[in-house]
């Protein structure tokens, strides 16, 4: 069984940054940050390969966020710099603890955190 806790969200104008904290309970091969915003499907943002911190990100949001992690805090972390307001949503941390595959298809992850809202004004 694995828990995720999300913190970090909030509010800020356009061209800010923020940055989202996601501690795990229990051993995960794989963290991905997900979106969601009312109206859109659940979208992948970026995930990351535990073993070797691999990274893959969404189109939308390379060169802007970054994913990363501390192995000794078991958190993992989302820096979002130059924020749009098209980044509004509820962000969720998700974790693969089968060995699915690190990428950004929501299938392969089996927990999931409660989310935290950013909300970026224009």
């Amino acid at each position: 069984q694995v828990q995720l806790v999300e913190s970090g969200g909030g509010s800020v104008q356009a061209g800010g940054s923020l940055r989202l904290n996601c501690t795990a309970s229990g051993y995960t091969y794989c963290i991905g940050w997900y979106r969601h915003a009312p109206g859109k499907e659940r979208e992948g943002v970026a995930v990351i390969f535990r073993s070797d911190s691999f990274q893959t990100y969404a189109a939308s949001v390379k060169g802007r966020f970054t994913i990363s992690q501390d192995n000794a805090k078991n958190t993992m972390y989302l820096q979002m710099n130059s924020l749009k307001p098209e980044d509004t949503a509820m962000y969720y941390c998700a974790a693969d603890s089968g060995g699915l595959g690190c990428r950004l298809d929501r299938r392969v992850y089996d927990y999931w955190g409660q989310g935290t809202q950013v909300t970026v004004s224009s």
